[in-house]
């Protein structure tokens, strides 16, 4: 996409908004499958919490992935996008067993991470196979937050409660099915993703009748021009050899999976805000946009950087600016960033923001959400129209305080 376009998405459907790049995830889908091609049983299951938007999802299923969801609306929009149920894995985190049971009858793939649970669905579903999600306890990822294989992470069940899971299995006859990990996000270094594949693979050599080995994800994507990424071809060649050794071992062919999120659509993400005002103070200039972080949290939550270009400018001067939105908290988005000089009116456009930001928007100020827009083929596409007042009011019941006042006195 280009300038040109963006602007001319915004001319159409005002900001802020959020716009996705078909051809830019369909570009990151295949080089994940062209660096794992040695694997003759791949699996890409894409992360719904990622970005969740049906259209979305449905561009998916027609590239032929599968679904890794989280909660049993994420598997019910799956499944109303068409996809069927035995292409869906579903790894929750503590949540209700009767949540679980509701998903296994819908015949998704249940993938279970906590001992109590493990015994508990086992013993009143013996017959429903199961995967297991280990916490290898090897630190990855970028962020605190986003790092959850180490040891006091809540997610997974610890590689030395083995002997535990073991004396379950057995005790409820379960059929485990799979094994699943998942070390963190922004995984930079290659061989500590190696080394958790490791344990992984020692921890399948205890089961005899799997069928898939999930390797989780949590890739690097560049924020800027010259950053640095998660090299998946190297990780392809180096997995794959090992992988396909693996199954040598083990007697039986395994398929690999992964579930990849922000890999295969952060890049593909624009989020175009308008600038209210240009405020000057003794400090700094402050660009306040028609946003905050009810629409885009990442960076307030995370830390994470996005580049932010000046659409309107992008042949200007540069200059420091703190770009900040309307929310009555801090909402800083950038603190004296180098941007092409901002004027009131202008269009902001923050690069990276198709992973985790509509997803984690909210009504909070009472704002309304912002409309989406799919990109494909050379031409927009709206996939989800702007919040109005209505959509605010239509779940809240009117009672009548005069009356409610009466009756109680």
């Amino acid at each position: 996409m280009n300038t040109t376009d963006l602007l001319a998405i915004v001319n159409e459907y005002d900001a802020p908004i959020y716009i996705y790049d078909a051809q830019k995830i369909e570009n990151q889908y295949n080089r994940l499958i062209k660096a794992f091609k040695k694997v003759e049983r791949l699996k890409i299951n894409y992360a719904v919490k990622a970005l969740s938007n049906i259209s979305i999802l449905k561009l998916f299923k027609y590239y032929g992935a599968g679904l890794d969801t989280v909660s049993i609306q994420e598997v019910q929009l799956g499944l109303s996008a068409g996809f069927k149920a035995k292409d869906i894995i579903y790894t929750p985190n503590g949540v209700s067993l009767q949540e679980i049971e509701e998903v296994a009858q819908l015949g998704c793939q249940i993938n279970i991470d906590n001992l109590s649970v493990l015994e508990q669905f086992g013993s009143r579903n013996p017959g429903i196979p199961v995967c297991l999600r280990i916490n290898p306890h090897v630190m990855a990822g970028g962020n605190r937050n986003i790092s959850v294989g180490h040891i006091d992470s809540k997610f997974g069940i610890s590689i030395h409660q083995m002997p535990h899971v073991l004396r379950i299995v057995s005790n409820t006859n379960m059929h485990i099915n799979g094994i699943h990990m998942h070390t963190g996000s922004d995984i930079l270094d290659i061989d500590v993703f190696l080394h958790a594949a490791e344990i992984l693979f020692n921890t399948a050599k205890q089961f005899t009748n799997l069928d898939f080995l999930d390797f989780g994800s949590g890739f690097k994507v560049p924020y800027t021009e010259n950053d640095i990424e998660t090299n998946i071809e190297e990780l392809g060649k180096k997995l794959s050899k090992r992988f396909n050794a693996f199954q040598l071992e083990y007697g039986k062919p395994l398929t690999l999976a992964f579930e990849p999120g922000k890999f295969l659509v952060s890049e593909a993400g624009y989020f175009l805000a308008r600038v209210n005002t240009v405020k000057q103070t003794t400090s700094t200039v402050f660009a306040a946009v028609d946003s905050g972080f009810n629409h885009f949290i990442r960076p307030m939550f995370y830390q994470s950087f996005h580049d932010i270009i000046n659409l309107s400018n992008e042949n200007g001067n540069e200059r420091f600016y703190s770009v900040v939105g309307y929310v009555c908290e801090t909402d800083t988005f950038a603190s004296n960033r180098r941007i092409k000089e901002i004027k009131e009116g202008d269009i902001l456009c923050f690069k990276n923001a198709g992973a985790y930001c509509f997803s984690m928007s909210s009504n909070y100020n009472s704002r309304y959400k912002p409309a989406e827009v799919l990109w494909i083929n050379n031409k927009a596409f709206l996939i989800r129209e702007r919040e109005t007042l209505n959509d605010l009011l239509q779940k809240q019941c009117k009672v009548e305080i005069p009356d409610l006042v009466t009756e109680l006195n």
